[in-house]
This record gives C-alpha cells, sequence and structure tokens, in this order.
C-alpha cells in the first residue's frame, strides 16, 4: 500500500479536526512547491531527521544502446537525490530511537 499525497492529505485532517481539508491540501502543497523550486534553483533541502534532498549533476556523454550496439548522445541532466536522515533510518530498521548509541570501546 501507497502513501500518496491525497491519502497524506486526508491523514494530516483526521488527526487536526480543527483544520479544513482545503487548508491542508493548500499547506501539503505549498511545502511540495517549496522543495521543488529550491531543488530547481540547485538548493539542498533539508528536514531534520527525516532526510535531505540534493541535486546531482550528470554530464552529457556518449552511451551504448544495449539491444544494437549503436552509440548515442546522452544530454546532461539533473537527478533529484535523497539521503535518509538518522531518525529514519533507525525507524526503518526498527531500533528504537531512545536507546542509547553504543560506541566502539
Amino acid at each position: 500500500m501507497s502513501l500518496i499525497k491525497s491519502k497524506l492529505i486526508q491523514n494530516i485532517t483526521d488527526s487536526n479536526p480543527h483544520l479544513f481539508v482545503r487548508d491542508v491540501e493548500r499547506i501539503v502543497n505549498t511545502i511540495f512547491n517549496e522543495i521543488t523550486q529550491s531543488l530547481a534553483d540547485g538548493k539542498r533541502v533539508e528536514l531534520r531527521g527525516f532526510g535531505a534532498f540534493s541535486v546531482q549533476h550528470r554530464k552529457q556523454r556518449i552511451g551504448r544502446n544495449p539491444r544494437t550496439g549503436e552509440s548515442v548522445n546522452v544530454d546532461e541532466k539533473f537527478i533529484p537525490r535523497f539521503k535518509t536522515g538518522k531518525e529514519l533510518r533507525l525507524k526503518l530498521n526498527n531500533k528504537v530511537s531512545s536507546e542509547p548509541e553504543q560506541g566502539n570501546n
């Protein structure tokens, strides 16, 4: 099961009954638009505990068509990247974030 934007908006609205759906939708859209615009401007977006979005530049290169073996030009492009934050990694690996970290002693 996936979490889609409309389900996210519904979950937020359900947990905050004092907010209208249209207001929550506007907030969610504003957040996504700000992240998108910052990445388009070449900026890094960091959400502490969740992760960081960045943009990676891939230079123009000559690739190869795997079917025919023919050389093809691959244009330069910008690829969005996401690196998870520590809290998210711990949660994904079923570790409680309140546990003290054990160092190499």
